[in-house]
């Protein structure tokens, strides 16, 4: 079995977006609209390849993003700096494969040279304890609890502090340079369709 995780293009949208719509009451669903705004907006963004066909999505946003989401907001009101795991979706057919695994390692390896905190929410109505844990057993914390608004249901708002950020922060963004290398893995996320996609493969996850 062959994975590829490469940086999501305009084209994969449609596809994007019946993942997003088929995968169940845990993930609100979207308009093609609102997904084109988050490309836009999101400084994560990309798509997991099993033999060449879409398995799953996982996009984040910075603290800088105009997003309009409950709990999005509940960070920007309580950390300064953050990255924000909005979604993951993987298909049916791909479960059970370590997708998400290798996809959180992924989004942890961006966003360590990033930011200080990783940061998302798990529904605790109905209490979801498959996704309490993985995402336990990756270092994140409860922060937080709200109710949304809209559907009443009660999220735990979760936290990762990334220990990297700041030896990456006081060596490479601090002082005159102030940037990271110019490295493929480093580099912010382009928003262009025309951009050749970043990729990283993994095989017999």
């Amino acid at each position: 079995m062959a994975v590829r995780i490469r940086d999501v293009g305009s084209h994969d949208l449609d596809s994007v977006l019946a993942l997003n719509n088929a995968a169940g009451p845990t993930i609100l669903p979207l308009t093609a609209a609102a997904l084109r705004k988050l490309h836009d907006e999101a400084c994560y963004f990309r798509v997991a390849e099993v033999d060449g066909h879409i398995a799953g999505f996982l996009f984040a946003l910075n603290q800088d993003a105009d997003y309009d989401s409950a709990n999005f907001r509940w960070f920007q009101q309580h950390y300064a700096q953050f990255v924000y795991i909005d979604r993951i979706v993987i298909a049916k057919p791909y479960r059970g494969l370590g997708l998400g695994r290798i996809f959180y390692a992924d989004v942890i390896s961006y966003a360590e040279t990033h930011s200080p905190e990783l940061t998302c929410e798990v529904f605790l109505e109905p209490r979801n304890d498959v996704a309490l844990l993985f995402h336990g057993s990756f270092g994140f914390q409860e922060v937080g609890q709200q109710v949304m608004p809209g559907n009443g249901q009660r999220v735990a708002l979760l936290a990762k502090t990334l220990c990297s950020y700041p030896f990456v922060r006081d060596t490479y963004l601090s002082g005159g340079a102030a940037r990271l290398p110019d490295l493929p893995w480093l580099r912010e996320r382009t928003h262009t369709a025309t951009a050749a996609p970043a990729t990283r493969a993994a095989g017999g996850a």
